[in-house]
């Protein structure tokens, strides 16, 4: 089968097993695993923050740093299909008694002037005060969009003035910086807390990271225990995180390639469902309205062909491309989706 249900169904290549059956490891616990504490000093270093914290996942570590800004009864402000307020199971509120107000916009796509507009820091004792304000780059259901560095800037100084913080979901931020060519300190400069994802287009197994002041990371480290996600000889899989960054980022142009194909060539059979001047990322999300078929019944449809797809939606469908997808797969998945989308 061929899989573009997410990226981060890849499996680790043969080097990268290499790499995680000889890493240095010790308690993380403790402190003592070296392989963690190297990574977590890279990764702190490219963002040009001050520390890390190594998490199973991305969805921790938005949580731990989102309640690191927002005090319960606060709110933090997020685009309404952004993966914090759509994919994460209401985790801010269940956790941490953070509330969620929203903004919507076309893609996904960062205005500013939006979230801005609708912020009330210090809102008194009869309304909820606006703590945060999160961002994600790339936008995941707004189908991969790079969100602009000047527009992140805006909004940054923006809140910064008013006394707001920012977060950035960068779980596929390694996309947005291989597509802009935006440098990776750069994005650190306009964000208080940041979360990357080493599972997703770079290929790791497991691991996302949280960054930020050494003071917020000293606490979210309590808290990822406190959460029950404490780990021992995680080294194994920071091996593999390290690995990814160092051998994989400059992959992602490849992915991004293929998606471009992709949604070309189903734009070839109408362009109401794509719009390949959208795709700038590893996502091709699929508006399947004007077939009159839902998103269940074409991914039934491909998954009989050999071609797994998403059906996050009654008629969005989404493909991800990753580096286990290659030339020869994207020519067969066209085949499958062409027929399939006119079946």
């Amino acid at each position: 089968m061929i899989d573009l249900r997410s990226d981060t169904v890849t499996t680790p290549s043969k080097p990268m097993r290499d790499v995680i059956a000889g890493a240095g490891v010790g308690d993380d616990v403790y402190g003592d695993d070296p392989t963690v504490n190297a990574l977590e000093e890279r990764i702190a270093a490219l963002f040009g923050k001050e520390a890390g914290l190594f998490t199973p996942t991305g969805s921790l570590a938005n949580q731990l740093m989102m309640r690191s800004l927002v005090q319960p009864g606060q709110e933090i402000l997020a685009e309404v299909n952004s993966h914090v307020v759509r994919a994460e199971l209401g985790a801010a509120a269940t956790f941490s008694g953070i509330t969620t107000r929203t903004w919507q916009a076309s893609f996904g796509l960062l205005n500013p002037d939006q979230p801005l507009e609708i912020a009330t820091p210090n809102a008194g004792p009869y309304l909820v005060s606006t703590a945060a304000i999160a961002i994600e780059n790339t936008h995941n259901f707004g189908g991969g969009t790079v969100q602009p560095i000047d527009h992140i800037k805006e909004l940054y100084e923006g809140a910064q003035s008013r006394g707001i913080a920012i977060h950035l979901d960068g779980a596929r931020i390694w996309n947005a910086h291989i597509a802009s060519g935006v440098g990776l300190t750069e994005y650190g400069k306009y964000a208080d807390t940041i979360s990357v994802c080493f599972s997703k287009g770079l290929g790791a197994p497991i691991g996302s990271m949280a960054l930020s002041s050494k003071e917020r990371i000293d606490s979210a480290r309590v808290w990822r225990k406190r959460y029950g996600a404490g780990m021992r000889q995680v080294g194994i899989l920071a091996a593999a995180a390290d690995y990814a960054v160092t051998h994989h980022l400059q992959d992602l142009a490849h992915d991004h390639r293929r998606a471009k194909s992709l949604a070309t060539a189903i734009a070839s059979i109408n362009s109401s469902i794509i719009d390949p001047l959208t795709v700038h990322t590893n996502i091709v999300g699929l508006n399947l309205k004007v077939l009159g078929i839902t998103a269940t019944e074409l991914a039934d449809r491909t998954k009989g062909k050999g071609l797994l797809i998403g059906a996050l939606g009654t008629h969005f469908a989404r493909l991800v491309t990753h580096r286990d997808f290659d030339d020869t797969q994207c020519d067969e998945a066209i085949d499958i989706l062409l027929n399939s989308l006119v079946a």
